[in-house]
């Protein structure tokens, strides 16, 4: 009775906190699986997961750009590399 409570206990323990969601999608059978072959995923899931992830990435990236000139920020990045560079080296 106690060894199972604790496996009871220990198995809420060992939940990680990862939302998936399950869903239905139409999509083209050739390109899903040219995506799966470029990509070296096992499965269509990794490999729709890895293209929403690349898609998300580059949109963030994007938005970076379109900063540029707003003043948003107004530093110097070169000068700023430039420093880094000497601080590892000395």
């Amino acid at each position: 009775m106690i060894a199972a409570r604790l496996i009871m206990a220990l198995s809420f323990a060992l939940v990680y906190p990862i939302h998936m969601k399950r869903t239905n999608l139409m999509l083209d059978e050739h390109l899903l699986e040219e995506a799966v072959r470029m990509a070296g995923a096992k499965t269509y899931s990794k490999a729709v997961d890895m293209a929403l992830r690349d898609f998300i990435r580059r949109a963030k990236a994007r938005r970076i750009l379109e900063l540029a000139g707003t003043g948003l920020w107004d530093g110097d990045l070169a000068a700023m590399r430039k420093d880094r560079l000497k601080r590892r080296s000395g």
